[in-house]
């Protein structure tokens, strides 16, 4: 029996990095998922799926833009006609940006990078905990950053949206904590994803300057604490922003 088993809910961004790695380990753990990303990785997601289905777990795919509204509504109507019921969601899908100082953000970077990374998280929630108080409650798990709980240099519109997620976090576990919907948050440090692999070594050595730990976390590191807050082994833990950073916010 895992921590899972019973269980079944969706991740989005999960045709890679840490929602890829999430979808699989929650399913290791026994719950079936709804694997989800833009229709343009469609190909990856069913890759995660494929992994899923041959350790003899149960996932499928569907499809969404998280930043439409019409998607998310149509990805938990997915997740109940397949399987029944919502228990769990991990709201994972995110963009980076282009690491320019505030001032020379264009605009429409700016407003991408908050409709993926916190409206997006926002109509997730909607939609998710619309579902779950028809039944009988569940968790959420948002994927912040370490960069939603401190400022850094050239990540300014990033920041905002991730800190603009934490707050979403917190507001959503004091308003449903009553109703049995647990809503928490990873903060994740440097981790070996796109976004690590696409910047210069120059810049990858500056970004892990603060951790204590010198070196990349791997997908699988966060994806076992955001399981383990989803999981009921976390029952009393609701609000919470959970570093796997390496010790990036502990101090110098």
């Amino acid at each position: 029996m895992g921590s899972m088993t019973g269980k079944a809910g969706l991740v989005t961004g999960a045709a890679s990095g840490i929602g890829r790695a999430t979808a699989v380990r929650a399913a290791q753990e026994g719950a079936r998922v709804l694997v989800s990303d833009l229709a343009s990785a469609r190909d990856a997601g069913e890759e995660t799926v494929r992994l899923i289905r041959e350790a003899g777990g149960e996932a499928d795919f569907q499809a969404c833009d998280v930043s439409r509204a019409e998607d998310q509504q149509a990805l938990v109507a997915g997740v109940v006609e397949r399987f029944g019921a919502l228990d769990f969601a991990h709201n994972n899908a995110g963009i980076s940006s282009s690491g320019q100082l505030l001032a020379d953000i264009e605009d429409e970077e700016f407003d991408r990078i908050i409709a993926v990374n916190l409206r997006g998280v926002f109509l997730g929630m909607k939609h998710q905990i619309r579902q779950m108080l028809r039944g009988a409650g569940g968790s959420i798990v948002n994927t912040a950053s370490n960069a939603g709980l401190r400022g850094v240099r050239r990540l300014g519109a990033y920041t905002a949206a991730k800190h603009g997620l934490v707050g979403l976090t917190k507001n959503a576990a004091l308003e449903y904590a009553e109703d049995g919907i647990r809503v928490n948050a990873v903060a994740p440090g440097t981790i070996m994803t796109g976004f690590a692999r696409g910047v210069t070594p120059q810049r990858l050595k500056q970004i892990m300057k603060p951790q204590a730990l010198q070196r990349i976390g791997e997908p699988e590191e966060v994806a076992a604490a955001a399981v383990w807050l989803l999981s009921e082994e976390a029952s009393f833990v609701t609000g919470a922003t959970l570093p796997v950073d390496a010790g990036s916010l502990a101090g110098w």
